[in-house]
């Protein structure tokens, strides 16, 4: 069974579920989130906010294939450029992290370590960027998949809560105590995904 990860491009954005295609609740501060979904124009959105995400900052998502079908994805990005984070009641996200938006893995390939695999591959994409930690909202009460991640899956892969919320609690994890991961990683992404594709070598902007 092949398996790779590769960066989140427009090339690649149709690979994507097409509910996460059309859906701009992070991207978008909820006003102007619900005036494009009456509009009618989500996807365009969301196209125009990796559009410029790449350009500006660089690369933000990963997307993970198993025999060329894509099963999951994740999607991370300083926090300036999530206007929906500073609607949580834990807000703001720490000024020295990045945030981990969302991630999804289809079902059926659940259970297999792939949603960790993601998370480590964003840890050694921001460890080789120098950037301190990663943080993300938690859903404490998460019952069904949606944008906001479960709690209890980001404990699992390594988060500690930094500001507890009943229901939202933001989770932070810390890159500079996890510089093993760089080891860690490879022998992992190995051990999982067989022979990963290198990513191309990223063009200075």
């Amino acid at each position: 069974m092949g398996r790779r990860l590769v960066p989140l491009t427009l090339d690649n954005l149709p690979d994507l579920p097409k509910r996460c295609r059309g859906c701009v609740f992070w991207e978008l501060d909820p006003v102007s989130g619900e005036a494009a979904v009456k509009a009618g124009r989500p996807e365009l959105e969301k196209e125009a906010w990796i559009s410029g995400v790449l350009l500006e900052w660089g690369s933000c998502g990963r997307v993970v294939y198993v025999d060329d079908i894509p099963v999951g994805y994740v999607l991370y990005a300083p926090p300036a450029y999530v206007p929906r984070s500073t609607a949580f009641p834990t807000s703001p996200v720490a000024a020295d992290a990045i945030q981990l938006i969302t991630a999804w893995i289809m079902p059926g390939y659940q259970g297999q370590g792939l949603g960790r695999v993601l998370v480590q591959t964003v840890a050694k994409d921001l460890l080789r960027r120098n950037f301190k930690a990663i943080e993300a909202f938690g859903d404490a009460r998460w019952t069904e998949p949606a944008c906001v991640l479960p709690a209890d899956h980001l404990l699992a892969v390594g988060f500690k809560t930094v500001r507890p919320h009943p229901r939202y609690p933001r989770m932070r994890l810390e890159l500079r105590t996890t510089l093993s991961w760089k080891e860690d990683v490879e022998l992992a992404l190995d051990r999982l995904l067989g022979a990963v594709q290198k990513e191309p070598a990223l063009r200075p902007l």
